[in-house]
């Protein structure tokens, strides 16, 4: 009997991973149930589905902060996605979780993101007759928006791959002392984890390069421990969270957790809201509260050729995705091309 490259490798997990870690053996399953691949396991399996979906490659034009930036070095959703997929990696692979649930888990975050960032989900929230999260958007996109195969809709993905990016914001709750969900599993805690690292560290990068933010602006107790460059930051929280995560829970060491609560809270309070933030997130809000109005009142053809029905809880709820789908350049041409006069030409 021959015996598969992924049984071998699922063996290896099974002597090597730590007992906390979730085994891809061990998998609750997907929804509609699939032959085993012979060389990738379960969880190898979705990582490749996400990475290959249209739903990640949109995220290359969508914002992180900074509004369809046209700088070079200015983050965007995608590689946010990416410093979060490399350093919840690491971080998975010394605590021997399951590097490849991580992986995925931390692809797959955040496909539901709309267009201008934070800035239009909450528009799509205030807009929505049943609300907006940008987290459960994602698991809609990989459940049923997106199409691996024509006819079928979803990518199918495992159970654990999707209750990570359901809860990938929950994380939070080691940052605040709070009780986490018991469905949880210390994957997804670490991908939550490594968000808020990740997006504390290069938002103040790209604040500093958009010169709207200095360093000596931040608080000195919090710079002085986690250091003064984004390379540093993370170093720090990354050896703090590992350090910390030794007696068997995800924990953070106490002197790092302050500092990362501290920066984490004087964004909130002083970056996100300045001016030059705030100014473009009105234009950004505006475009899609204007956009949504129009598109209740001017379905478009394919949305009506996908619902016969013809529901108007139905079109609603398409039109939210084709709106949460949009990249930022998309949204900015469509709203151009349906508000904007057009020069004439001769």
């Amino acid at each position: 009997m021959t015996i598969l490259f992924r049984e071998l490798y699922e063996a290896k997990e099974k002597e090597w991973l730590s007992p906390l870690a979730c085994l891809a053996i061990n998998s609750k399953g997907r929804q509609v149930p699939e032959k085993e691949d012979p060389y990738r396991t379960c969880f190898q399996r979705d990582r490749d589905r996400i990475i290959h979906s249209k739903a990640f490659r949109r995220l290359k034009r969508k914002t992180q902060v900074f509004l369809a930036p046209l700088g070079d070095h200015y983050r965007t959703r995608l590689t946010h996605t990416l410093e979060v997929v490399q350093i919840a990696r690491t971080i998975s692979r010394v605590l021997r979780l399951n590097e490849d649930l991580t992986e995925a888990i931390a692809l797959g975050h955040d496909l539901g993101h709309t267009p201008f960032g934070h800035a239009g989900e909450r528009a799509l929230n205030e807009l929505s007759s049943f609300g907006f999260n940008h987290a459960e958007q994602s698991l809609r996109v990989v459940d049923i928006l997106e199409q691996r195969r024509k006819g079928k809709k979803g990518l199918n993905l495992t159970y654990e791959v999707r209750e990570g990016i359901r809860n990938h914001s929950r994380g939070k709750c080691i940052l605040f002392g709070q009780p986490c969900p018991e469905n949880i599993s210390y994957e997804a805690l670490i991908v939550s984890l490594s968000d808020v690292i990740a997006y504390i560290t290069h938002d103040i990068d790209d604040a500093v390069r958009a010169k709207i933010l200095k360093i000596d602006q931040l608080p000195s107790k919090a710079i002085s421990i986690l250091g003064k460059t984004a390379s540093e930051q993370i170093d720090t929280m990354v050896h703090g969270v590992i350090e910390g995560s030794t007696q068997g829970n995800i924990q953070i060491v106490p002197d790092v957790l302050n500092a990362i609560v501290e920066l984490r809270t004087y964004l909130f309070e002083k970056l996100y809201p300045s001016e030059p933030i705030a100014r473009e997130i009105n234009k950004a809000q505006r475009i899609i509260r204007e956009l949504f109005h129009y598109f209740m009142k001017n379905p478009p053809e394919d949305i009506l050729q996908n619902d016969p029905e013809f529901t108007q809880n139905s079109i609603e709820r398409n039109i939210i995705d084709f709106l949460a789908g949009m990249t930022d350049e998309y949204a900015l041409n469509k709203y151009q091309e349906l508000f904007l006069p057009s020069p004439w030409h001769t």
